[in-house]
């Protein structure tokens, strides 16, 4: 099959893809990986070399990037586990001061979602914002959303997030994830800005029941209670060394290799600096971290919890790589080569609105980013996105597109609703409407950004 007949074939198998996954609920893995091979098939590749084209596709994800995912879910587990990512919170607290709280959490949100879920780090950080909305009468509604807008812009763009750290391997940045992750700061700002400045709007504008004191629970002993679970909290350079020595490492890394560094310090620097031996590293500097609060015997349970997590979302991203194996594998590419015109007229905006509508559809933001690379990987070159630079805002626009809307379908829409003692109109007007603007914010920072370095 050739020309237009296959593009709309694909065409049709996204849009089967995304039925199955909203209408049917379908595992995301199996969803892919079935399209992956109906496309196959439809599209003309020899049957016999069908299972060689899947399985490259497949086990080429795992060879990338799959240690270093574990390491990262691993590190951000027990920065949770040993009360770090409290000591990290609490230290903004101090940074930032109590003038501008909904800001505050907006940060300290951003910061804790970098190895941490965005649910989890909800769960985690909501005991403080709670205490603080008693203490000093602010906005429950702004602190919410504020704290949740933080979290899920990290969670969506900073490549030491799993699903931007596995779309960043995808598309071919492995050897560049400080540069990724400088670009990610960057788009970051125009995104927690407008959410910001919505935070503030709709915290004047609607009330909570924790506004409204329908809630009634304890939040200060409940914050005192959290802390005291920890018994100790550590250090705060303790509690930052596993994800400042990783960062270091990798930015020592690119410095010796743009520096053409030679030698012993060249090896050294291309040796830590490799992402694998990176993350190694600072989960080196994690097992110190559960030794100093003397939670060393839940390590065990940690990484059993890490590996089924993990496990599902290397699936995923497995199968998205399966999906543009095949995509290569037919004439997609050629005929795309030939009519470049047209889809490179939307430039990053494609895939941005590719990740959104899969957002949109199944709820799933990790999903929609590794989905959408998947996709995107093998028409990066023929689309002129292929410089490091390109491909990193890429990735950003795929993020963007997969904050793009939170609704009742995201786990992460009621994990903000049912903490923060807002009702689902509420959290409509507040959450949703929050991560849309944000969503677009970040995408005309993208855009902005890429003209200046396209």
């Amino acid at each position: 099959m050739v020309g237009i007949p296959l593009i709309f074939t694909v065409v049709l198998a996204i849009v089967a893809m995304f039925l199955v996954l909203w209408r049917f609920r379908l595992h995301p893995f199996l969803a892919i990986l079935g399209v992956s091979v109906v496309l196959g098939i439809v599209a003309g590749i020899p049957l016999t070399s069908i299972p060689a084209v899947l399985g490259a596709g497949f086990s080429e994800i795992f060879t990338g990037i799959g240690i270093v995912v574990i390491f990262g879910v691993l590190i951000g587990s027990v920065l949770e586990v040993s009360g770090a990512a409290v000591k990290i919170a609490n230290m903004l607290i101090k940074l930032v001061g109590k003038r501008s709280p909904t800001l505050s959490f907006m940060i300290m949100g951003w910061i804790v979602a970098i190895p941490v879920y965005c649910d989890s780090g909800f769960v985690i950080l909501n005991p403080i914002r709670k205490s603080l909305v008693k203490r000093t009468g602010v906005s429950g509604i702004a602190t919410s959303v504020g704290l949740g807008t933080g979290l899920y812009v990290s969670h969506v763009l900073v490549p030491f997030t799993p699903g931007p750290l596995m779309a960043s391997v995808t598309l071919g940045l492995a050897d560049s994830l400080p540069l990724v992750m400088i670009v990610a700061i960057v788009v970051s700002i125009p995104a927690l800005v407008g959410a910001y400045f919505y935070a503030t709007y709709i915290g004047r504008k609607k009330k909570s029941r924790e506004d409204l004191k329908v809630i009634r629970d304890d939040t200060v002993k409940s914050y005192g209670q959290l802390v005291t679970k920890y018994k100790k909290l550590p250090n705060g350079l303790l509690a930052l060394s596993p994800i400042l020595v990783p960062l270091l490492l990798l930015v020592l890394g690119s410095v010796g290799n743009v520096a053409n560094w030679t030698g012993l310090g060249g090896d050294a620097a291309a040796f830590f600096g490799r992402p694998l031996i990176a993350m190694f590293i600072g989960l080196i500097f994690a097992v110190i971290l559960l030794l100093a609060t003397k939670k060393m015997k839940d390590f065990n349970p940690i990484t059993e919890s890490t590996l089924k997590t993990v496990g599902p979302m290397l699936c995923v991203t497995a199968a998205g790589g399966v999906l543009g194996n095949v995509i290569i594998h037919s004439n997609v590419i050629e005929f795309v080569l030939a009519n470049t015109g047209a889809m490179q007229g939307m430039g990053l905006f494609f895939p941005f609105l590719l990740a959104a509508i899969i957002k949109t559809a199944q709820g799933s933001s990790t999903v929609a980013i590794l989905t959408s690379a998947g996709v995107m990987a093998p028409l990066m070159a023929v689309l002129g996105l292929d410089s490091v630079m390109m491909s990193a805002l890429t990735l950003m626009a795929i993020g963007a597109g997969s904050m793009f809307v939170s609704h009742a379908n995201d786990s992460y829409f009621w994990v903000v609703a049912k903490l923060s003692g807002m009702s689902p109109r509420h959290t409509y007007l507040s959450h949703t409407v929050i991560t849309f603007i944000g969503g677009v914010c970040c995408m005309l920072g993208i855009f902005i950004f890429s003209l200046f370095v396209g």
